[in-house]
C-alpha cells in the first residue's frame, strides 16, 4: 500500500495533499493542533484554509510523526523558518528510503543555506526540490497548475512526479537543485521590488524596466554560484517571477506595496516580513561575497533592511540600472 505524508496543513500542504490524494492509497497530513486533526477526520474540512472544499476520504490528519515513518515520500510544506527545527525533530523518526521534497522558498540566515541544504546535514543530498508559479488555492480546486523539480537523484524526481503530477497538475523535471532553489528566493526579492514600485505609483515603463533587470539578474546570480543559467527561463525562474511580481494574491509583492507607500509594518506579527528580510539579508551577503552587482537586490535591501525611503532608493536604482 503507497502511503505519502505531507508536513504542514496550511494552504500548500492540504492542496498537495489533496492532488496527490489521486495518485495513492493513503496521504498522511501532519499538522500540530489536535482539534483541528480532530475536525479533518471528522467533516473532511480544512476549516482554517479551506472551508469549502472537501477533502478526500483518503487524506488522514494526525499530529504523530511516527505515522510518517513508512511513508514513500513525505512533502515539506512548512515555512523557512520552522525547517531545521523540524528536521531535527524527524531525523530519529522517518526512514532512509523516504523522499523528502522541500517546497519552502527561503534561506536561512546568517547560514546563508537553502533548504535542501539544510534537509542534507540531518539526512542526504537525494531529496527533491518543488518550485513554480503556483498558487496554492488553484492547486486545491485543480486548476491548471505547472511546476519544475529537481533533484541530484533522477529516480526520486520520477519517484516524485508519479504520486503528485494529475492530468490538471503537470511537473517538469530539471536537473539544476542549485538554480531551481534560488529561483524560489529571487523570485520573492523580485516581487518586493515590483511591489515598492507599485505602492510608489511608479510608471509602468519604469516598473517593467524594474521587473526585466530582476530577471537578468536571476540569471547572473544563478550562473556565478554553480547553478544552470538556463533555469531562470523555466517555470521555477520566469514564471514565478511574473506571477508573484504582477499578482495582488502574493505576499510579498503586497508587502512591497506597503514599503512603497511608507506603512509601518508589524514584523512580529507577519511571518513573511520575517522570512523576505532573512532572504533580502542573505541574498545581498551572497552578491557581495561572489562580487555581484544586483541593482534589484540592493533596492529591496535599501528600502527593507536599512529602511531608505523609497523614493531616494529608487533613485538610486534608476541611476544604476544602466550604467
Amino acid at each position: 500500500m503507497e502511503k505519502v505524508g505531507v508536513m504542514g496543513a496550511g494552504s500548500l500542504g492540504t492542496a498537495l495533499a489533496q492532488t496527490i490524494s489521486e495518485n495513492v492509497d493513503e496521504v498522511y497530513l501532519y499538522l500540530r493542533k489536535k482539534k483541528l486533526r480532530d475536525s479533518i477526520n471528522e467533516t473532511r474540512y480544512n476549516t482554517e484554509y479551506y472551508p469549502n472544499t472537501k477533502l478526500k476520504d483518503n487524506i488522514i490528519a494526525t499530529t504523530d510523526l511516527n505515522d510518517l515513518n513508512d511513508c514513500s515520500v513525505i512533502f515539506l510544506a512548512i515555512p523557512s523558518s520552522a525547517f531545521r527545527s523540524t528536521m531535527e525533530k524527524l531525523k530519529g523518526i522517518l526512514n532512509n528510503e523516504a523522499i523528502l521534497v522541500t517546497t519552502a522558498k527561503g534561506i536561512e540566515y546568517p547560514s546563508l543555506k537553502t533548504m535542501g541544504k539544510v534537509v542534507e546535514e540531518y539526512f542526504n543530498d537525494n531529496y527533491v526540490a518543488l518550485s513554480g508559479p503556483n498558487f496554492a488555492s488553484e492547486i486545491m480546486l485543480n486548476l491548471a497548475t505547472v511546476s519544475n523539480i529537481a533533484s541530484k537523484n533522477r529516480e526520486n524526481s520520477e519517484k516524485v512526479k508519479s504520486v503528485l503530477a494529475t492530468p490538471q497538475f503537470k511537473l517538469k523535471i530539471i536537473d539544476d537543485v542549485i538554480g531551481l532553489e534560488i529561483c524560489g528566493i529571487l523570485k520573492n526579492i523580485n516581487a518586493i521590488a515590483n511591489g515598492i514600485c507599485e505602492g510608489m505609483n511608479i510608471n509602468e515603463n519604469a516598473r517593467f524596466a524594474v521587473l526585466t533587470k530582476g530577471f537578468e539578474d536571476t540569471k547572473i546570480i544563478i550562473k556565478s554560484i554553480g547553478g544552470q543559467e538556463s533555469t531562470a527561463s523555466e517555470y521555477c525562474g520566469f514564471g514565478d517571477l511574473v506571477l508573484t511580481s504582477t499578482s495582488l494574491e502574493s505576499r510579498n509583492h503586497t508587502l512591497g506595496m506597503l514599503y512603497g507607500q511608507r506603512i509601518i509594518v508589524d514584523e512580529k506579527s507577519s511571518g513573511i516580513v520575517f522570512e523576505g528580510k532573512n532572504s533580502i539579508m542573505a541574498m545581498k551577503r551572497i552578491c557581495d561575497e561572489n562580487n555581484i552587482k544586483s541593482v534589484t537586490v540592493d533596492f529591496v535591501y535599501d528600502v527593507i533592511v536599512k529602511q531608505i525611503p523609497p523614493t531616494i532608493a529608487f533613485n538610486s536604482l534608476w541611476e544604476n540600472i544602466e550604467e
